[in-house]
């Protein structure tokens, strides 16, 4: 799994521009164009943000605040989605965690949970009797979990993350997406802010019609 090192990010002002000018925005620098572009959940109108992350990445993990700061204040011709990135088998596993969360209802309740007891608490969640425990700690009963963990749909959409990550050309994470057409990440923008802002930006340019 390639994960940029972001040493560089406490450099960033908070207070930088919430988008950043034509001039700045170009391809190949800032962001990549997706070739050929992904079909994608919005319904017509609609622009679809898609966040490419792992439960095993750090600068996920570090990421989560800002993200959530960011989805307060997102245009509301925005469609945020999710998307766990699978470079390995442990990645897989998480993926798998994800949508089983997603399947029972609780995703809410597990997704914070589950960077931290890998980031904070240093537990190991590489299998499914550890993730299991996690979810049980958050009120999920074992055989529900096991049910979702190994269900068909679960299974569908793990496969589907995959093929997607494939198309999208994901190098690192996190990552973000902006209507199946352009991706960026921290290493392309010096850090979580710059990828905020593009993402701003390319929303703004579809929204103009592209």
């Amino acid at each position: 799994m390639k994960l940029f090192k972001l040493a560089l990010l406490m450099l960033v002002p908070f207070f930088a521009m919430t988008s950043i000018n034509a001039a700045q925005l170009q391809e190949g620098t800032s962001y990549t164009a997706i070739t050929p572009a992904q079909p994608t959940s919005a319904d017509e109108g609609m622009i679809e943000v898609i966040e490419i992350f792992s439960y095993g990445c750090s600068h996920c993990h570090r990421f989560e605040p800002m993200l959530e700061r960011w989805l307060k204040t997102k245009p509301d011709n925005v469609k945020f989605v999710q998307l766990p990135a699978i470079f390995n088998n442990v990645l897989a596993i998480y993926a798998r965690a994800f949508y089983a969360a997603e399947a029972l209802g609780v995703l809410d309740k597990i997704h914070k949970p589950f960077f931290e007891a890998i980031h904070m608490q240093k537990r190991r969640m590489n299998t499914e009797a550890e993730i299991a425990e996690l979810f049980a700690e958050h009120g999920v009963d074992k055989e529900k979990f096991e049910k979702a963990f190994r269900s068909f749909a679960v299974e569908a959409k793990v496969r589907r993350a995959s093929e997607l990550g494939r198309r999208y050309g994901v190098q690192a994470t996190p990552s973000m997406v902006v209507n199946g057409k352009y991706i960026t990440d921290p290493g392309k923008t010096n850090g979580f802010q710059g990828m905020i802002n593009t993402v701003n930006s390319l929303i703004e340019k579809e929204s103009k019609g592209g």
